[in-house]
């Protein structure tokens, strides 16, 4: 291959196949998600090698001899792409953690003694069930530099697009200075109507299923949370949501809070700190956003939001998977139309307001 076609290789890695052989950053993706799909609906699980640039290494080099072992060792069935502009993934359909380990071994005897040894990660779909401390599920992680890594949930999140990430930082800035007396004077009630925090903190999943801490006045007893095993007899919520109508963990001001909303407003402080949007999925409970399996856990591949779809024209009255895909609907139609229109939506919902979330 030329000096030219290298070049192009390297900076423009997002086409459809590349001098190499490899898809493109968006090919990947697809087969990424087509391979997600069948497995929701019922295939194998499949494995996502992915081999990385060690650090101080010159990328260009190292990765171009990766690519070339790459070709030669993956099967018909397999899938090698760039993940981004230095990580080169394989999909391995069909294969567990194991077969993938084999064959990361495979490419790394492979290579040239001169050659410094990628990084080699191993993603599994469906992830294990057993959660890590931070909220996260536990992957294979046998690598030559030897780091921990996430789940394939991280690889398949969409960032925010620049039109949507501004219209946050305007929007929250401006609502953050505007209703500032009403924060003060809604905090000061929390504090003198019921002992305990003003604020509620509560880690729920974000964008790929990260923990975020999600901010909320407080609207129930501070041991709400210890005494929601004796309340979920009354779940009203079908799959992993809980919800309650007339509480008996909520106060008297909690419930005002809760229908107007007000409760929420101190997420645009994490709105404004990127972790969430003004409009997209209403974030879970890590709980109960790892109880949710197969395609419903494509409500984290975006940024979760203040207000969504569900709350302007559904709220409790649907089931959850109707829930989610409404979310999803969402997800795969985002434009700055459709986020004004849901914002000033809100508004009104607000005013006829039914239990919180």
């Amino acid at each position: 291959m030329g000096l030219l076609g290298r070049l192009i290789d390297w900076a423009i890695p997002g086409g459809r196949i590349d001098s190499r052989g490899l898809l493109g950053t968006q090919e990947l993706q697809r087969s990424l998600r087509r391979e997600q799909a069948r497995t929701d609906r019922g295939a194998d699980p499949f494995a996502l090698l992915v081999l990385a640039p060690p650090r101080g290494a010159n990328v260009a080099e190292t990765m171009q001899c990766v690519a070339e072992a790459v070709r030669k060792r993956i099967r018909v069935t397999d899938e090698a792409g760039w993940l981004d502009h230095a990580a080169i993934g394989i999909l391995l359909p069909s294969t567990p953690a194991q077969g993938a380990w084999t064959l990361a071994d495979d490419i790394c005897l492979s290579l040239p003694l001169d050659v410094e040894l990628p990084v080699c990660r191993v993603y599994v779909y469906p992830p294990p069930r057993t959660p890590r401390a931070n909220g996260e599920h536990a992957a294979e992680d046998r690598q030559a530099g030897g780091s921990p890594v996430g789940t394939l949930d991280n690889l398949l999140a969409v960032g925010l697009p620049l039109w949507k990430r501004g219209l946050d930082v305007i929007v929250s800035s401006l609502a953050l200075l505007l209703l500032a007396p009403l924060l003060a004077v809604v905090a000061l009630a929390v504090k003198l109507t019921s002992p305990g925090p003003v604020f509620f903190r509560q880690l729920r999943s974000g964008l790929g299923g990260r923990p975020f801490v999600c901010l909320k006045f407080r609207t129930m007893v501070v041991d709400a949370e210890n005494r929601k095993a004796d309340l979920m007899a009354r779940n009203e919520q079908d799959g992993p949501a809980f919800k309650i109508r007339n509480d008996p963990r909520i106060t008297r001001l909690g419930k005002f809070l809760r229908q107007t909303s007000i409760d929420e407003l101190p997420q645009l402080w994490n709105v404004l700190c990127g972790e969430m949007t003004l409009v997209g999925p209403r974030p879970l409970p890590v709980a109960e956003a790892e109880a949710c399996r197969g395609w419903l856990r494509r409500r984290q591949d975006v940024t979760p939001g203040l207000t969504c779809i569900w709350q302007v024209h559904g709220r409790s009255k649907v089931s959850f998977i109707e829930w989610v895909r409404m979310d999803l609907r969402y997800s795969r139609s985002r434009s700055l139309w459709h986020d004004l229109k849901l914002i000033v939506q809100t508004v009104p919902a607000m005013l006829v307001r039914r239990n919180g979330c």
